[in-house]
């Protein structure tokens, strides 16, 4: 599956997360150039466009990349702290971009996220609620 990934730093925890991606079997396209308004329109687009089937993003707390990824029509970016919420936002919300912070993110909890991420299934019975984000 290819992945959307972007971060307006470079840090040990996006080398550790792409990493972990690639180990998944995952093929990464980087989003590394600007800050973090570009990096999580990039990133939005490469989901939305179908280009990526999924995206995780960082910035330094993570709010600001989720809000301009979610600029990006179709995009339902999930700004997770933990593997209950990426649970949550896959289930309830078919969320398609998950957002992380790199300020209180360690590589452990990162990997519990994308564990939960890419097993969970979105709930059918969130569907009509799930197409009116989209009205």
């Amino acid at each position: 599956m290819n992945v959307a990934f972007g971060s307006d730093e470079h840090t040990a925890l996006t080398d550790a997360v792409c990493a972990d991606l690639e180990t998944r079997g995952h093929t990464v396209v980087r989003v590394d150039d600007g800050d973090w308004v570009d990096v999580g329109r990039a990133v939005g687009e490469l989901v939305s466009g179908d280009a990526c089937a999924t995206g995780v993003l960082f910035c330094w707390t993570g709010t600001g990349a989720s809000i301009a990824a979610n600029k990006v029509p179709g995009v339902r970016a999930a700004l997770c702290t933990d593997a209950a919420t990426a649970t949550g936002a896959r289930q309830w919300n078919d969320a398609n971009v998950l957002v992380m912070g790199l300020r209180l993110t360690s590589p452990e909890v990162a990997r519990e996220m994308l564990d939960a991420w890419f097993v969970t299934p979105v709930d059918p019975v969130e569907a009509a609620t799930i197409e009116r984000l989209e009205a």
